[in-house]
């Protein structure tokens, strides 16, 4: 099999190459494997890429093709998703596990065709299968055309810093699926990281904190990736400024500001100027929890590294902390940050946002109760989560085989555009009838180039509303309105903001609040919409949308590659737990 497999890899390579017109090209190879880390005074086995954690950089120009070669030689099948990157018309390599493909087995391997459009910035890569992607994730690099350039003056240099979350537990995808399986809570985070280290607060972790070093006067492009797994953070660096010019592959109008909310799935492109007093400064994170106040679970370790300067001074016995980093449960600078974040809408940066609107969707984003069987009779409660009070299954099959060759059985086309009823979403005091849920394999069909708007109405069900950074697989979108409370479908059109909204992949809900996107269905295929916080996906808070192929071959979907990954029993822990469910939710 594996002769083959590369046999028929090469034979795309060729194929592809022979019709690429522009951009370059390149390649990559992924060793995916369990490596020792030692954290926190512990070591674990991890599995990781190439040895690395986080994992390999891929750098490309806008408009370029990567061909990346994924070895799988751990114990369990796994997906990659390349996060931000558009694929045009090419869901195949898009990856999420049981949406798009199915796991790449243990001792197999599978090459990715990932093709760049018109995404400009920092975007990353990361295992979209279970929790996976806590060890298995990097950053991209999407340099801009030489004909362009920067909207900014260039740089001097640029750094890259992966935000991420570190677990004590060695089988943390075995401990979560048996959570799942019982409906219970899954694990926290033991510390977050920054470029893989806990930074000088975390235990027997001062030899290893990361350090950048910069030159007075010079301005760095700092490339901020969050691959935290279930928590928003604040960051900061000691008396810096940050100036914020890009956001999920595209440029935004500068934001001058002292400390930006990141949440999980967002990259961000920062000018920092190294203009302070010659010394060493902390670079600082902390979780901005957005729960009530009551529910104090939550990680609460503060990650640092260190920015220092070259050069010849006294050497401080601590680094400056930065006192403008906000506190865990502040909430006003979360806002007033993602407030300022406007699209640059230049002449060669534009935006299209679509303003005749075909589709409407009104989703409620629900945290719910449900039942699980355990043996033959006993039912217990189960935390699950829902969109529009379905809450996702995985099919045996992934649904882009199964919407290519026709098969029926393995989801059904009515993901309502609607909630079931209408209630107070944010009330402190919901009735019962508002936590239960129904488990089902729902989609959403969209004609091609629908133009489409989209309302997330944040909601308070089981008292447990909090933000919801919600991810869209092949398209950016438009954020052209937020606000609290629930949505008004009258007055708050009114405010929506036409000209320059921020275009975004991943975009957070607010708690007891609501956000308005619009995007155009100009990308035929299958694509899934789901929560960044990877203990809601597990719950069930993503569904798919199917987008038809237009009338001509360079409208419609490519034809999948000579070969993908078979779906077959695989030894990978799936998260689909025992509760009762069909494929209509019927």
């Amino acid at each position: 099999m594996g002769a083959l497999q590369r046999l028929l890899g090469s034979l795309l390579l060729s194929s592809a190459l022979l019709c690429l017109v522009e951009g370059n090209v390149h390649y990559y190879d992924f060793v995916l494997k369990e490596a020792n880390f030692t954290r926190l005074c512990r070591t674990k086995s991890m599995l990781v890429v190439n040895d690395s954690f986080p994992g390999p950089v891929i750098r490309v120009q806008k408009g370029d093709t990567v061909y990346v070669n994924v070895q799988n030689q751990g114990d369990y099948g796994l997906t990659i998703h390349w996060h931000g990157v558009h694929q045009p018309r090419n869901p195949w390599s898009d990856g999420p596990e049981y949406v798009t493909q199915c796991p790449i087995e243990p001792g197999s391997n599978f090459t990715y065709e990932v093709i760049f459009s018109d995404e400009e910035g920092t975007l990353w890569w990361h295992a979209h299968s279970d929790w996976t992607r806590a060890g298995v994730h990097g950053a991209i690099v999407v340099m801009p055309s030489n004909e362009t350039g920067f909207p900014f003056p260039e740089p001097d240099g640029e750094e890259i810093v992966v935000l991420g979350s570190w677990y004590y537990i060695d089988n943390l995808n075995e401990v979560v699926a048996e959570d799942v399986e019982e409906g219970s809570d899954t694990p926290r985070s033991d510390c977050y990281t920054m470029n893989g280290q806990p930074g000088d607060f975390g235990l027997c972790s001062n030899d290893s904190t990361y350090r950048w070093q910069v030159e007075y006067g010079k301005t760095y492009l700092l490339r901020l990736v969050s691959a935290v797994m279930n928590a928003e953070l604040y960051f900061a660096i000691a008396e810096h400024s940050l100036t914020v010019v890009g956001l999920d592959g595209a440029y935004v109008k500068p934001i001058v500001t002292d400390n930006i909310m990141i949440s999980p799935g967002q990259t961000m492109d920062i000018l920092v100027t190294a203009n302070q007093s010659l010394g060493q400064y902390y670079m600082a994170a902390r979780q901005f929890d957005s729960v009530r106040p009551d529910d104090q679970e939550y990680d609460k370790s503060n990650v640092t590294a260190i920015l220092e300067y070259k050069g010849n001074y006294t050497t401080p016995a601590y680094p400056i902390y930065p006192s403008t980093l906000p506190s865990y449960e502040d909430l006003l600078p979360a806002i007033e940050f993602t407030n300022q974040i406007k699209s640059l809408a230049s002449k060669d940066h534009p935006i299209n946002v679509p303003v005749n609107i075909t589709t409407k969707m009104y989703i409620a984003v629900e945290m719910n109760n449900g039942s699980v069987i355990e043996g033959s009779d006993d039912v217990t409660v189960a935390l699950l989560a829902s969109l529009n009070n379905i809450s996702w299954v995985d099919p045996t099959t992934d649904v882009l085989l199964a919407y290519y060759r026709n098969m029926s059985g393995f989801y059904a086309s009515d993901f309502p555009d609607f909630p079931p009823y209408m209630y107070d979403f944010v009330n402190d005091n919901l009735p019962d009838n508002t936590e239960v849920t129904v488990k089902a394999t729902k989609v959403k069909v969209l004609e091609y180039n629908e133009e489409v708007e989209i309302v997330f109405q944040g909601t308070n069900t089981i008292n447990a509303s909090e933000n919801h950074p919600m991810h869209l697989h092949g398209f950016s979108f438009y954020v052209v309105g937020s606000g609290f409370g629930n949505f008004d479908n009258v007055r708050d059109p009114q405010s929506y903001n036409l000209v320059d909204p921020p275009k975004m992949t991943t975009v957070s809900v607010p708690m007891k609040g609501w956000v308005a996107i619009r995007f155009k269905a100009s990308n035929p295929g299958v694509w899934l919409w789901h929560c960044h916080l990877d203990r809601h996906f597990s719950w069930g808070m993503s569904f798919v949308m199917i987008v038809k192929n237009g009338g001509t071959p360079e409208t419609s979907m490519r034809e999948p590659p000579p070969y993908m990954p078979p779906c077959t029993d695989s030894p990978t822990i799936r998260l689909r737990p025992s509760h009762k469910f069909s494929r209509t939710g019927k």
